[in-house]
């Protein structure tokens, strides 16, 4: 931390230039147009697989077949674009989760990332094609160091392997958040006070196998000077994904971009999800409506996450999701980070990504 310059980031024999992940965004926020360019700036690029099939016309015909064409291609398209890394952010909660990370697998993905959940299924122990001899990096996410020591101790026990790296999302970040709703605002589960524990509890397992084992710490980080800090105390990298919408290269409409430029700090809002988790989100019409008590009359496509109890919910947030993406709000809303309403223009992700590099060297001077 000597260095005026973002060090590297490195996670078994990958390295990055800059330690910044891009943070993935589902239902189409974040997919190879993203991702891709995040990879060619010096980070790792994530393509998110929740709702990714939703845009396939055979969609309703064969869900599990339409999210696994969908992100073959853009895991294929994203390589095309790309010689740096890329990663899929695949939530452990969705129905088809072993489906995703097999595809994943089979496109030769460098990273998967595992969230919303304790992994249970392991592509090195139960590859898709037993003859292959590489495998992506696996990046559990967790909210706690009693969570990540429990994923430690599974994969212990079970596959005889440990995670790669383990990213922290605390309780600023958007969409779906790991956290109970009162502790979401208490200061005891501020990122900075739970990167430690995280940390405490990897050590062990590093020190057994031998294995550099990255904390990344993700949820509120903003500026280069945001990196610097949260690094000073022991990250070895960042996670950020509210900073890469108000970008020309992300995946998402116009109108879901304009959402960030134009919200103000009092739009951030906590749902209560149907999938029943809370989640951050920007304020408007249609969860105004919900939050009055108005149900959005719907037929469900896919029981997409195991959790989501379709019959007694006031909307589906998968087709919510998916409208917001298309630029149609009245229909849907937007996910968001605790720090949106700083966001006030669109930019290339290379200029967000020099910004954030010169703040950070500004902090570190």
């Amino acid at each position: 931390m000597n260095s005026k310059k973002m060090p590297p980031l490195r996670i078994g024999d990958l390295e990055t230039r800059i330690p910044i992940i891009q943070g993935g965004m589902g239902v189409g926020v974040s997919l190879s147009g993203l991702a891709s360019a995040v990879a060619n700036a010096g980070g790792i690029g994530v393509i998110a697989t929740a709702g990714i099939g939703m845009f396939e016309i055979d969609f309703f015909k064969n869900v599990n077949a339409a999210n696994r064409s969908a992100l073959r291609k853009e895991i294929l398209k994203a390589r095309k674009m790309t010689k740096g890394i890329l990663g899929v952010n695949i939530m452990v909660a969705l129905s088809d989760f072993d489906n995703l990370v097999d595809a994943s697998v089979d496109c030769g993905i460098d990273i998967i990332f595992m969230g919303a959940g304790i992994p249970s299924y392991n592509p090195k122990v139960k590859p898709l094609d037993p003859s292959r001899k590489v495998f992506p990096k696996l990046v559990p996410i967790v909210s706690s160091g009693r969570v990540t020591k429990m994923i430690f101790q599974y994969w212990e026990r079970h596959f005889e392997y440990i995670p790669d790296a383990v990213v922290l999302e605390g309780p600023m970040a958007g969409g779906h958040l790991g956290y109970k709703w009162e502790n979401i605002e208490d200061p005891a589960f501020r990122l900075e006070n739970l990167l430690p524990e995280v940390i405490a509890e990897v050590e062990p397992f590093r020190k057994k196998y031998g294995k550099d084992i990255p904390v990344i710490a993700g949820g509120g980080i903003y500026t280069g000077k945001d990196i610097y800090e949260i690094m000073k105390k022991g990250a070895a990298g960042v996670q950020m994904a509210t900073r890469f919408v108000a970008t020309e290269e992300c995946d998402a409409a116009p109108e879901f971009k304009d959402m960030y430029i134009k919200c103000k700090k009092e739009d951030i809002m906590l749902i209560h999800s149907p999938v029943g988790l809370p989640g951050r989100a920007v304020r408007n019409a249609f969860l105004n409506d919900v939050e009055a008590g108005l149900k959005k009359p719907f037929k469900c496509p896919w029981k997409c996450l195991r959790t989501c109890e379709y019959q007694n919910v006031p909307y589906c947030i998968a087709l919510a999701l998916t409208n917001a993406k298309l630029g149609k709000l009245e229909n849907g809303f937007a996910f968001t980070g605790a720090n949106a309403y700083r966001i006030d223009r669109i930019m290339k992700v290379q200029e967000l990504v020099d910004s954030l590099e010169k703040e950070y060297s500004e902090a570190a001077g």
